[in-house]
């Protein structure tokens, strides 16, 4: 795969350090702001990138680049993807997908219509440990609540109380608990549940965005709860639990370095069976494996699952009325 890497913040400086372990992906380009110059600079020396841009037009003219990876802020995931998938290149998109579920759709008939591929870059979905924890789901019984909290004191909340606002607390750029942290909770539940049957938000409202929250999705024979805070901390895990046998992650619901299997509250096994420390190599892994055989089939699973979260997002902003 040659990529172009939109972006040059935290996610992006975080991909690249694994990118030595992904020989099939060329590293063609990186676009980033004019007064981001003299880290794309910087970027493309240590990691081997072979150009630059600040028009990121001018980067969806480069016939060399065959596909583009979306890391910019939240609220402009949709006219970046839309302008990829016109100019012809396949697109893999940092969650959460859009700000919205009708531009979600939009996106997905673009890149049918344009037979390109398109995938939503969310962890979890892709980890060694996430597919064990499917496949023990039946050795649990029936399955009767499911819990996800992940709540973290976010470094610009006090900013954001003093009336200083960043883009992760700005509700007209995607930001907010909901959008930035409960969206891998929904992405957890919904890749072992499928989509609810309802959707109730609880949220905690600061200057019009949420800072915190509680979602509720409910299932015919169960329910799930996910939880998430900017405003606050807690432990951060999810359990799982079954009639006889429950599943606990102490870890964030995007990394899932490991779980154990509990029985009666006594720890049974702890499985950890992810193949790289870092949780977003199996993701490019794999996403190059979609994008080099045009894999429409595990394209259309992949957007199912990223539509009914988007789905869930647009259900629970209704019901918050926010």
């Amino acid at each position: 795969m040659k990529l172009a890497i939109i972006g040059s913040g935290k996610i992006v400086q975080d991909f690249l350090t694994i990118t030595k372990d992904l020989p099939q992906i060329e590293l063609e380009a990186i676009v980033g702001t004019t007064r981001s110059k003299e880290t794309l600079e910087e970027l493309k020396k240590i990691y081997g990138i072979k150009n630059y841009f600040t028009d990121y037009e001018q980067c969806l003219r480069e016939d060399t680049i065959d596909a583009v990876y979306i890391a910019v802020p939240n609220h402009l995931h949709f006219s970046f993807t839309k302008k990829a998938l016109l100019a012809g290149k396949h697109v893999i998109c940092e969650k959460p997908f859009t700000t919205d579920y009708q531009q979600f759709l939009e996106l997905k008939q673009l890149a049918e219509s344009k037979q390109k591929i398109l995938l939503e870059a969310i962890t979890n979905q892709y980890l060694e440990n996430y597919s064990e924890i499917k496949k023990q789901l039946s050795s649990l019984g029936a399955i009767k609540l499911i819990e996800c909290n992940y709540s973290q004191y976010s470094s610009r909340y006090d900013a954001f109380k003093n009336g200083e606002i960043a883009p992760v607390f700005d509700a007209q750029k995607g930001g907010g608990a909901l959008m930035d942290l409960n969206i891998y909770n929904i992405h957890f539940v919904v890749g072992l549940l499928g989509r609810p049957l309802g959707v109730h938000y609880f949220p905690h409202m600061e200057n019009q965005v949420d800072t915190s929250g509680i979602l509720v999705l409910q299932y015919k024979e169960y329910q799930a709860v996910c939880i998430a805070a900017k405003n606050s901390d807690a432990p951060v895990r999810s359990v799982v639990q079954g009639e006889t046998r429950s599943i606990v992650v102490d870890s964030p619901t995007n990394v899932l370095t490991s779980f154990g299997i509990y029985q009666k509250n006594q720890l049974l096994e702890t499985i950890s069976v992810n193949s790289h420390p870092h949780r977003m190599y199996q993701e490019f892994v794999t996403f190059d494996q979609i994008i080099q055989h045009k894999d429409f089939v595990a394209m259309q699973k992949r957007l199912t699952h990223s539509e009914s979260v988007m789905w869930i997002i647009d259900q629970a902003k209704t019901a918050a009325q926010f």
